[in-house]
């Protein structure tokens, strides 16, 4: 098994989200750090994946030869047991394709980019 990265941005927030309210982006870090984190799968927190206008945003990475994904317009409580569930199987691939019928339907429906292989 190779290592994945699941990326977190932790500043994403709606545009109509009150200035001093918890970010949906530094919430679903939180629930995904206490949730049940695949195997292999690191999780880290970034400030900006600059996709703000698709608040909250992932993006998943798997090494230079592996598909990586950035999906957004997610939610912190309704998406977590697909996200990880998403990114599980994402990490259990060789090449970072997980065929169509096997994804949740936020990374069918959600996806932002889907970024080829460096080699």
């Amino acid at each position: 098994m190779v290592g994945t990265t699941l990326t977190v941005c932790t500043t994403c927030r709606h545009a109509d989200a009150p200035e001093g309210e918890i970010r949906p982006g530094e919430a679903l870090f939180d629930a995904i750090m206490a949730g049940d984190i695949p195997e292999g799968v690191t999780v880290k927190g970034v400030k900006c994946l600059s996709a703000c206008s698709n608040s909250c945003t992932v993006a998943v990475t798997g090494g230079p030869t592996r598909w990586s994904y950035v999906y957004g317009n997610l939610d912190p409580v309704e998406h977590l047991d697909a996200i990880l569930d998403g990114v599980g199987r994402y990490a259990r691939t060789d090449d970072g394709i997980v065929p169509w019928r096997e994804r949740p339907e936020i990374f069918k429906r959600q996806s932002i980019a889907r970024i080829p292989p460096q080699e």
